[in-house]
């Protein structure tokens, strides 16, 4: 009787390997697509509503330059950073709230402007700060990041601040991305755009961990030869505790753009509640007006580039894995400048709302806006 069993066994499995060589005869591929997915969250997300906020003063400051946004879900309020270099008005963020009525945004209300000090406790002077991305934390406190100042030899920095602007700590930056001599370090405008945090708990005890992206490749990962190099962007990842901590650093390629796009990059960042699962918005700018695709990412697996202070000839290393969520190209709606990303509450039918925002670049005349666009993420 067993001696039968295995026997009919041997048949079957004889059988399925048949039909399984007869698969891979005619597709050439052994499962590929199935492994690929599976790196990825069945993630879906549904674009619901398009906002301007049309105010252009508030609290005698130029409001405008919205670079980055972050969301305090203790109190359903909003931190928007203004990439102003203290140039229209001091470097500032603003605290807002965001009206959701069902799946759409009825209104953007902004209820205080708090302007940013440097260690002695003075607000920055012009063009000495570029300030991208802002991420509220456990421990009721602001992370910002700037892209420095790079033809006046300003680092970059990405500082800890409290709710009232006060400067509290810096987090370590390597010197390869620091611009102290031409060929090296971030390029001009193309620094610190993102910034994300993930938190396991609201605890303000717990450490968590702090993710950036430099928003195109670094001068000395820049080959002459090979445009595509300004595409290998670096991604910095820390433990942020009592003695925060850089524990990874990744190459991030950022999707090749058309002939007609002027500039694309990475802007931002959004850490998932699942561990090493992040969403990025990259965004281009061409003869066609702006665009902007958000994809799901994963550091899974990616290439460790904290020692390589160049990336060049560094073929085989392994970059951040990463899937297209969403063409906001195909919305159609008019896109601006759009540079901010956050998660929100949940909306009205326990789904996870999803806010993008962007920097109207203080073009006069109302040229560019203001825009907040409203999304629903959910697990497909």
């Amino acid at each position: 009787m067993v001696r039968g069993k295995w026997k009919l066994k041997g048949v079957g499995f004889c059988l399925c390997l048949f039909l399984s060589l007869l698969s891979v005869l005619s597709t050439g591929k052994v499962g590929v697509l199935a492994a690929d997915e599976r790196i990825f969250l069945p993630l879906t997300l549904e674009f619901l509503d398009e906002y301007e906020f049309k105010d252009n003063r508030y609290n005698d400051t130029v409001v405008g330059g919205f670079s980055g946004i972050t969301y305090n879900p203790l109190e359903d309020t909003y931190y928007i950073i203004s990439d102003d270099r203290s140039q229209y008005s001091p470097a500032r963020f603003y605290k807002a709230k965001i009206r959701i009525d069902g799946e759409k945004i009825s209104d953007v209300i902004l209820e205080d402007v708090v302007l940013l000090k440097d260690e002695a406790g003075n607000l920055y002077p012009e063009n000495t700060i570029d300030a991208e991305g802002i991420a509220y934390t456990p421990r009721q406190t602001l992370f910002i990041s700037s892209e420095g100042v790079v033809d006046r030899k300003i680092s970059p920095f990405i500082n800890e601040y409290d709710l009232q602007g006060n400067l509290i700590s810096k987090l370590p930056i390597a010197s390869k991305y620091i611009p102290a001599e031409k060929g090296k370090g971030i390029q001009n405008n193309l620094g610190f755009e993102s910034l994300a945090i993930k938190a396991n708990s609201l605890s303000p005890k717990e450490s968590f961990r702090l993710f950036t992206a430099t928003e195109a490749a670094l001068s000395q990962d820049l080959n002459s030869n090979n445009p595509q190099t300004n595409l290998n962007a670096r991604f910095l990842h820390y433990l942020v505790g009592n003695n925060p901590l850089l524990i990874g650093e990744h190459l991030y390629k950022i999707a090749p753009a058309t002939s007609t796009t002027l500039y694309n990059g990475i802007c931002e960042l959004l850490a998932l509640p699942e561990e090493g699962h992040l969403l990025s918005l990259e965004r281009t700018f061409g003869l066609g007006g702006y665009g902007a695709k958000i994809f799901q990412i994963t550091i899974a697996n990616a290439s460790d580039t904290t020692l390589q202070e160049s990336l060049n000839n560094n073929d085989n290393l392994v970059p951040i894995r990463k899937k297209l969520l969403l063409d906001l190209g195909e919305l159609g709606i008019q896109l601006d400048n759009l540079e901010g990303m956050t998660l929100g509450p949940r909306l009205a039918d326990g789904s996870q709302s999803l806010i993008v925002v962007s920097d109207n670049n203080f073009a006069p005349n109302n040229q560019q806006k203001n825009q907040f666009l409203l999304f629903r993420l959910s697990k497909s």
